[in-house]
């Protein structure tokens, strides 16, 4: 499992013997253990009902998400609302996260309470969603793939904008946009992986050059709304451009 905005790490997976326990980052998302409730249950829970509403106000008006679910099914990984993603409780302050083993978003719908905040996890874990459609991802062993999916993820969703950084009290900085997307990837990890702090930094700064130029299916680093638009519209208009190849 994965942090929500900042992170995306994999399912648990059966431990070799004397090999250190690690349940990647699955302490934060207990109800992925649980029996799932009736649909009655969940209708009458409000935390439920407003994380499905916002969930599809997001892909139904929000270009970050529209552009990455016409990627990933370009990709051939079409996204179902009912089958990919699942709206739960989560322990600590984490937003979602992406579960490799059965291909599924998890929403915090205990913790996400605000439209822009659904706007950007969902974002995130589609960013990580598409890598592993893409891209042979081996999101239990290589800490350098979990590192370029997070440092892609916060270049890519919205996680580092301006506005976004004003908030967290944090601006001003030379290359700030590169200085917080290092950091939220490097906390990423470390939110999801029993690894030093050293560690963690290594697999970011080895991969990050490459990683944070990687601007599929983007094309650009959409800085704004605005700049997510203009890239779902080129991204459209660059299919239809192949097709008449």
């Amino acid at each position: 499992m994965g942090q929500g905005e900042a992170a995306s790490p994999p399912p648990a997976e059966e431990k070799a013997v004397g090999e250190e326990e690690d349940d990647f980052g699955y302490r934060l998302f207990p109800d992925r253990n649980k029996k799932p409730q009736s649909f009655l249950v969940r209708s009458l829970f409000t935390f439920h009902n407003r994380c499905q509403v916002m969930l599809r106000m997001t892909l139904e008006t929000n270009p970050y998400a529209q552009l990455l679910l016409e990627a990933m099914k370009q990709s051939g990984c079409t996204v179902f609302n009912d089958r990919h993603f699942s709206c739960e409780n989560c322990d600590g302050c984490v937003g979602g996260g992406f579960d490799s083993a059965t291909s599924q978003i998890v929403l915090c719908q205990n913790n996400i309470r605000q439209q822009s905040h659904m706007n950007r996890v969902v974002t995130h874990e589609l960013i990580h969603a598409f890598d592993h459609c893409r891209a042979h991802v081996d999101w239990f062993k290589n800490v350098k793939h979990l590192a370029c999916s997070e440092i892609r993820a916060a270049n890519l969703s919205g996680d580092c904008t301006l506005m976004n950084e004003i908030a967290r009290f944090k601006f001003g900085l030379k290359r700030h946009h590169q200085t917080c997307v290092r950091d939220r990837a490097i906390r990423s990890i470390l939110a999801v992986r029993k690894v030093s702090r050293e560690t963690a930094e290594k697999a970011v700064d080895e991969v990050f050059d490459a990683c944070f130029n990687d601007l599929e299916p983007f094309g650009r680093i959409p800085h704004s709304k605005t700049d997510a638009k203009r890239a779902y519209r080129d991204f459209q208009n660059r299919d239809r451009y192949n097709a008449n190849l």
